[in-house]
């Protein structure tokens, strides 16, 4: 059963790729780019990797799971994994996913953040923690919904919102929490977290995004 507590959560995982994983996983996605010519039409947009970087990536996530599991215990499955590419001027906006219909399984619990490669200045990840009542919906968890009864849900504000929700979340007075995490770090972070990317300044961000479950995904 899924706590309010892990959906609003942030854990760091030191060391969630080896250099050598790190190294393969970048000339796996080189080759594919130069394949594909895959640009991103906006920064937001991702793209799924091949195989070969999920597989390492799965693998990372079966290594880190007891660690994971110490501060999200109801993680038991992910997503696949999406590749996203930031350059000058790029970065993602404060947003919020939430965790779906509470009844529809599997449920979002938390999602994870790898960054492949820092830029030499900006796209740094924040999450905005914040007191007001304008993030949350009047919905709660009912029994039998996957959640403690009692659960508050929080307001979905993709980074795809209209105009007048992105500007509703703008005005929420909010704390910004910046990372720098070691080279090699993920991030984990809850379903309800706003959250977003600093925008670049200069260099390249690359990046990796997954969502972790409580159930395996069908």
């Amino acid at each position: 059963m899924i706590h309010m507590t892990e959906t609003l959560a942030i854990h760091t995982i030191e060391g969630f790729l080896t250099p050598d994983e790190t190294s393969q996983v970048v000339k796996v996605l080189d080759e594919h780019l130069d394949a594909t010519g895959w640009v991103p039409a906006r920064p937001s947009d991702g793209m799924v990797p091949p195989d070969a970087v999920q597989e390492i990536l799965a693998g990372a996530v079966e290594r880190a799971l007891p660690a994971i599991r110490r501060v999200f215990p109801s993680v038991a499955g992910v997503t696949p994994w999406d590749y996203h590419d930031l350059g000058p001027g790029d970065g993602i906006p404060p947003h919020l996913h939430g965790v779906d219909d509470p009844h529809r399984r599997p449920r979002r619990v938390a999602r994870v953040a790898f960054h492949l490669q820092e830029a030499e200045c900006g796209g740094e990840f924040f999450v905005d923690t914040a007191s007001s009542e304008a993030l949350w919906t009047d919905r709660t968890a009912e029994p039998g919904s996957g959640f403690v009864p009692g659960t508050r849900f929080a307001r979905e504000i993709s980074h795809h919102a209209g105009p007048e929700a992105l500007a509703a979340l703008r005005a929420v007075p909010r704390t910004r929490w910046t990372s720098s995490p070691p080279a090699g770090t993920a991030v984990v972070y809850g379903a309800q977290l706003v959250h977003g990317v600093e925008p670049v300044v200069t260099g390249r961000l690359r990046k990796l995004i997954t969502n972790l479950l409580d159930a395996s995904p069908r």
